[in-house]
C-alpha cells in the first residue's frame, strides 16, 4: 500500500472515532460468514458503526486524536474491529448477547468509553452497566417526579377522606 493511500486511511479511521463518543476494540477473527453477518447487522440496527482495520493505521489514527489512548495500544494485536458508538454501553449489550447465544466471539479487547479505557473480556458486564446520557437524565426526571407525584396523590386522597368523613357527619345529624 501506498504511503499516500496510509494516510487516506489514517485520517478516515481517526474522522471516524472523532464523529462517535466512544469505541470498542474487538476480536472478530474466528467468526463465519454468517456469524459475521448477524454481528454487522446487530451493529446496524443500534447505531453501531463497525470496521475491521490494521492495527498499525489505527494505532497511528488514535496518535493524530486528541487524548490519551496509550493504554490500548496493546490490545492492538491479531485481527481488530472497532466498533463506534454513542451510546456507550450498546456495543456490550450486544457482545453480551452474543456470549449468551453460546458464541465465543466477538471477544473484547478493550474499550474507550466515557473518557475511560477499559481493558480486557472481563471488563463487558462494567460496560453494560454504564448508563447512558439519556438513562441518566430519565432517572434525574423520576427523582424530581416523585415528591410532586406524592404531595399531589396525598392531597387527593386526603381530600376524598374529607369529603366522606363530612358525607357522614351530614347524614348523622338528620
Amino acid at each position: 500500500m501506498k504511503k499516500e493511500d496510509k494516510g487516506i486511511i489514517i485520517n478516515q479511521i481517526a474522522e471516524t472515532i472523532k464523529g462517535y463518543n466512544g469505541f470498542y476494540l474487538v476480536e472478530t477473527a474466528g467468526l463465519n460468514a454468517e456469524k459475521t453477518s448477524e454481528l454487522r447487522r446487530a451493529c446496524f440496527n443500534a447505531d453501531i458503526k463497525l470496521m475491521v482495520v490494521k492495527n498499525t493505521l489505527l494505532h497511528k489514527a488514535l496518535e493524530t486524536l486528541e487524548g490519551d489512548y496509550s493504554e490500548l495500544y496493546g490490545a492492538l494485536k491479531g485481527s481488530t474491529s472497532l466498533m463506534c458508538t454513542n451510546v456507550g454501553n450498546a456495543p456490550a449489550k450486544l457482545l453480551k448477547d452474543f456470549v449468551k447465544k453460546g458464541d465465543t466471539l466477538p471477544l473484547l479487547k478493550g474499550a474507550y468509553v466515557e473518557e475511560t479505557v477499559y481493558l480486557g473480556a472481563d471488563q463487558i458486564d462494567a460496560l453494560a452497566s454504564i448508563k447512558s446520557k439519556h438513562e441518566l437524565i430519565a432517572d434525574v426526571v423520576a427523582l424530581l417526579q416523585s415528591p410532586a407525584k406524592n404531595v399531589v396523590s396525598a392531597l387527593t386522597s386526603g381530600g376524598g377522606k374529607l369529603h366522606g368523613i363530612l358525607e357522614t357527619l351530614s347524614k348523622k345529624e338528620n
